[in-house]
């Protein structure tokens, strides 16, 4: 039976209320100490609502800062379902309007409105995610965030190269058909740096592992994100992941019996014969920070990027029904490796670009109008990906993954 979108957002937001991430939570019963609590209101402002797994995640991020930090509810306001044009811009007056002094926006598209808003009113902090331009518009009070998620999805590729190696030792195919399947939202730099460092994660274990990349067009249709997860499975995908905002691929993949990693949270209550393991960015500790600096009145940093030993990377609970055995263990060991430094997800000497390793590249971290590559990025062996700005840089087209729409 297909499950409305209610009844999904619903089970989604229960999964986080009852903590598929406590373990790595940074709330307490004790408010801390942030300053002058009174100093602070706070906007959210969200592309979609609870229905996406990407907002979903925000919100419960945001609620979870404020009640932390000891907030009343009149201090912060949530505004979901606007769209990347003028209405943000719009949204963005109207917190103002209600007080708000610390505006946040999560989606890409948002930030040229944000900026604007930001010019003109310069006694308000805005903060947004998976931007790009706040190292370069010279604004005191614009702000760009984001987390090392790469390394988070590294991980969960670990889970699923060990899932397929379970599969070849079961004889269910044989090493050479070891082919994933990727959906994803848009060809862009965060979604290419997730799905090559998902990739690389899984063929740490499994060496022969391909895998195919389709893209929707959108961040969240649930319909488009089923058939291409559909697609893939189709085309020999033997297990599916994701970087798209619906429960469109991890229904497909219960409904076929297809192993699946999954975006932003468990869908373990929905799927639970073929979910394995989920990744995302913890926002609660960002938000924690900027409303905290924002008490003190001390600045937020221009570029704030989230890592492991932050929580602001965190993964679900591992699914032990569909995850291969020994899962728990090695991630645990792969993880401590990316948090000591010796291990790094684009570590050169683990892929090649039409047979070469890379030994150079100029990426495109001071966005203009035409992305033109302006800064090295290869250093020490390893592509430096979110430590010259917070957004994914990491655009590059690597051996073994094939974008099956081109």
């Amino acid at each position: 039976m297909k499950m409305s979108k209610k009844i999904i957002a619903v089970l989604l937001s229960v999964l986080f209320v009852a903590g598929v991430f406590a373990a790595c939570s940074s709330s307490s019963d004790k408010p801390k100490d942030n300053g002058d609590a009174s100093k602070v209101k706070i906007g959210f402002i969200c592309l979609h609502d609870e229905n996406s797994t990407y907002d979903l995640n925000f919100i419960n991020a945001a609620k979870e800062a404020v009640k932390t930090l000891g907030l009343t509810d009149d201090q912060y306001i949530i505004r979901t379902n606007v769209p990347e044009d003028q209405q943000c811009a719009d949204t963005a007056k109207e917190l103002i309007d209600a007080g708000c002094n610390l505006i946040f926006a999560d989606s890409f598209g948002h930030e040229p409105f944000i900026i604007d808003v930001a010019k003109q009113y310069t006694d308000v902090q805005f903060c947004h995610a998976t931007g790009t331009r706040a190292h370069t518009e010279g604004l005191d009070n614009y702000h760009n965030a984001f987390a090392s998620i790469y390394e988070g999805r590294y991980l969960a590729g670990v889970a699923a190269g060990m899932k397929l190696n379970q599969m070849i030792e079961d004889g269910k195919f044989t090493a050479d058909k070891a082919k994933m399947g990727y959906v994803g939202a848009h060809p862009y730099a965060e979604v290419k740096s997730g799905y090559t460092s998902f990739y690389l994660g899984a063929k740490s274990v499994c060496p022969t592992v391909t895998m195919e990349v389709t893209f929707t067009g959108e961040w969240y249709s649930e319909v488009k994100e089923k058939e291409a997860a559909n697609k893939l499975i189709n085309d020999g995908c033997v297990l599916i992941s994701q970087h798209a905002d619906s429960m469109g691929a991890p229904t497909a993949c219960e409904e076929a019996g297809v192993p699946n990693v999954s975006y932003n949270g468990s869908t373990v209550d929905a799927c639970p014969n073929t979910f394995i393991v989920s990744s995302a960015i913890n926002w609660a500790p960002y938000f924690e920070y900027i409303i905290t600096q924002t008490n003190k009145g001390e600045a937020i940093e221009k570029d704030w990027t989230g890592t492991l030993s932050t929580n602001s990377v965190i993964l679900s609970d591992i699914n032990e029904k569909a995850a291969a055995p020994g899962t728990a263990d090695k991630i645990a060991e792969v993880k401590k490796q990316l948090e000591n430094g010796t291990l790094h997800v684009f570590d050169t000497s683990t892929f090649t670009v039409k047979g070469e390793t890379l030994t150079s590249y100029m990426a495109d971290v001071d966005t203009d109008d035409k992305f033109t590559p302006d800064t090295e990025a290869i250093a020490d062996g390893y592509f430096h990906e979110s430590e010259k700005r917070s957004a994914p840089y990491f655009d590059v087209d690597i051996d073994g993954i094939t974008n099956i729409d081109q």
